[in-house]
């Protein structure tokens, strides 16, 4: 009998970089311990296991130490490479990549930043809507951002945009994407909610909403 593998996940209900490697470790069928750290009380074992970034996510596999959400998904895909969620294809998965880091540097400084500077609000809440155009055009013809199955860019994506910029936004009372500037990324948003993996890891709306008030209210007050 194959012994037990080690796999701990250490992270924050609403931060999207932790959704997203939830969602790829419940796509792989991957037992895990989940660890909820606090934003503003980090625990010991956050500060030993990251002690240069003292961020969330962190995985813990068989007592090595992986971090930053990106890292850690392709680290997943390689140490259980059943169900894989990158493309075997060298250039979709150098697509995939450039995407995921479009996403996670400047869509989601422009996102956020628009909610909590409202003097630069219309421009970047431009500026973001012009950065998402490029995953709407990505996703033309295509269920998901890698073709008919659910994969890494999509538990980016997901993760960051729909599921949380948007939950800010809406608190905010801004409306980013619409349906008829956005139809394939909307239509995209329904696949990815019918996906059962998927919808598990999708904070609850309202608390979510709230959460991403506070998170707006202490960059303003900083």
């Amino acid at each position: 009998m194959a012994e037990k593998e080690e796999v701990k996940l250490l992270g924050i209900w609403a931060s999207p970089f932790n959704r997203r490697i939830e969602m790829a470790l419940k796509l792989k069928g991957i037992p895990y311990d989940y660890v909820e750290e606090k934003l503003l009380d980090k625990s010991p074992l956050l500060l030993e296991l990251n002690p240069i970034h003292k961020k969330v996510p962190v995985l813990v596999h068989n007592g090595k130490t992986i971090l930053e959400s990106l890292v850690i998904l392709e680290y997943i895909d390689e140490a259980w490479p059943h169900n894989p969620i990158l493309s075997q294809d060298p250039y979709e998965r150098s697509k995939a990549r450039f995407f995921a880091k479009l996403i996670d540097e400047q869509i989601f400084d422009a996102g956020f930043v628009s909610m909590a500077r409202a003097d630069e609000k219309e421009a970047l809440v431009e500026k973001t809507r012009e950065l998402i155009m490029h995953l709407e055009k990505e996703l033309v013809g295509k269920d998901f951002f890698g073709g008919k199955s659910v994969g890494f860019l999509d538990f980016v994506a997901g993760s960051m945009i729909p599921f949380c910029l948007e939950r800010g936004w809406e608190g905010m009372g801004l409306e980013v994407i619409t349906e008829e500037k956005f139809p394939e990324f909307k239509r995209w948003v329904k696949n990815m909610e019918k996906i059962e993996i998927v919808k598990e890891c999708i904070p609850p709306r309202e608390k979510h909403i709230e959460h991403m008030n506070f998170m707006v209210q202490r960059v303003r007050s900083a």
